[in-house]
């Protein structure tokens, strides 16, 4: 039984940010695996860009040869929206502590998730910097320095801001799906 560090997201696409905030979790000795599991489809949203399991596969790439993270497959094996908490309960069953791991811009929405109340007891909250968004003292933050979103992302496919082992094939999948 491990203590884990949770970073869930729909990651359309994979960018800096999500490696900035994976290198930020590596220096917290507290923290045994980071398990990064990408959702099948947001609870909040009604599409995804590119499917879960290219998502997946992408993810998989990038942090092939990191032993200290696992990329899972859970909620994309679910085939519907997962929430949070159904997720957590699962890991559970393997580790002993969560360290759940959130954007800034998703913690002003926090109190909205399903069985808000339930996951907050299980789980203890790492919020990564965002927009200059103000997290709470009483809450671990990640100091991230990069400005970025998946959906500017999409707009623009800044090459230098997706992860170089997949940066050509995920760009070039978003230039031939017009993802915006």
């Amino acid at each position: 039984m491990e203590t884990i560090a949770l970073f869930g997201g729909s990651f359309d696409p994979p960018h800096a940010g999500h490696i900035a905030i994976v290198e930020a979790l590596r220096e917290f000795e507290k923290i045994d695996k980071i398990i990064i599991m990408p959702t099948f489809l947001n609870p909040f949203k009604s599409l995804s860009y590119a499917p879960a399991t290219l998502r997946l596969k992408w993810l998989k790439e990038i942090f092939r040869h990191d032993k200290k993270i696992i990329v899972s497959d859970y909620e994309v094996k679910q085939a519907e929206k997962t929430p949070t908490i159904q997720s957590v309960q699962w890991l559970l069953k393997s580790y002993k502590k969560i360290y759940l791991v959130l954007g800034a811009d998703s913690f002003a929405s926090l109190h909205t998730w399903h069985r808000y109340d339930e996951l907050k007891e299980k789980v203890e909250f790492i919020i990564a910097s965002r927009d200059k968004i103000k997290i709470p003292d009483n809450y671990i933050c990640l100091n991230i320095d990069e400005n970025i979103s998946s959906s500017v992302l999409r707009k623009n496919l800044d090459i230098q801001k997706i992860p170089s082992k997949c940066a050509t094939e995920i760009a070039q999948f978003y230039k031939e799906n017009n993802a915006k």
